[in-house]
């Protein structure tokens, strides 16, 4: 089944292209934080777009997969990781192994997103439905198939259909990408090492999708590849970022 593409025209709907434009710049501020670049973004939602394409029509995921998830999914990637704005950048920055203490600092990015959301519809009087997909992205992206991820442990199907998805595509990107501290893996290698998360990091089914189109991930990791001056700016920044700390 063809989809279209989730980058539609947005002359036609005017609202839909302000959210996108609100969620990309809201994205990239966060993202000038971190050892990400802005182009992770743009990665993480092909991705993603591109397994529920593969798993549309698969028993256990069609009744969810429709074009219209697959569409708002698409949308709302970019700000799966909108709570690291709230973390430390003597964490969040740092480039060695975080302390226990620390990692459970970090661990609450989850928890700082999905409160944000909910104090905003708080605040507002008004339940947001169009937002359940960023909801489960943001609290959830980082659980485990076999119970072992954060911050609800939870497991299996408990675990949104969204950030499933989502937790492959960013792994998938983690491994692969440059960054300030580490250089990426060879695509053969970070393939593997999803697989070997079948089953217990991640969703099997959803691994034996992402073994069979890996080519197209590939492909995409490719089209938006970082440049180089993409990160020297992100080199300067955790410099200047790490300095000011030092200094408090």
């Amino acid at each position: 089944m063809n989809l279209p593409d989730p980058s539609q025209n947005f002359e036609a709907d005017p609202v839909r292209a302000a959210m996108a434009v609100a969620v990309l710049a809201i994205t990239s501020l966060a993202e000038t934080r971190d050892s990400d670049t802005g182009n992770h973004v743009m990665r993480i939602q092909h991705y993603v777009n591109a397994l529920a394409q593969r798993l549309v029509g698969h028993p256990r995921f069609a009744a969810t997969l429709t074009q219209e998830y697959i569409g708002e999914l698409f949308r709302s990637a970019p700000l799966y990781d909108m709570g690291t704005v709230g973390i430390p950048d003597r964490i969040l920055l740092k480039p060695s192994r975080l302390t226990s203490a620390e990692f459970e600092i970090m661990k609450t990015h989850t928890t700082l997103a999905r409160d944000a959301i909910a104090y905003a519809e708080k605040t507002l009087g008004f339940a947001a439905v169009r937002m359940q997909i960023v909801k489960e992205l943001v609290y959830s992206h980082q659980e485990k198939w076999d119970g072992t991820g954060y911050p609800q442990a939870l497991s299996g199907d408990q675990i949104p259909l969204s950030a499933r998805l989502l937790a492959i595509a960013d792994v998938y990107d983690a491994l692969i990408s440059d960054r300030v501290y580490k250089a990426g893996v060879p695509h053969d290698q970070a393939v593997v090492t999803i697989f070997q998360g079948r089953a217990s990091h991640f969703d099997p089914d959803m691994v034996d999708a992402f073994i069979e189109i890996q080519d197209e991930f590939a492909a995409i990791a490719k089209r938006f590849a970082d440049t180089d001056e993409d990160m020297q700016k992100k080199i300067e920044y955790m410099a200047n970022a790490i300095a000011e700390e030092a200094e408090l």
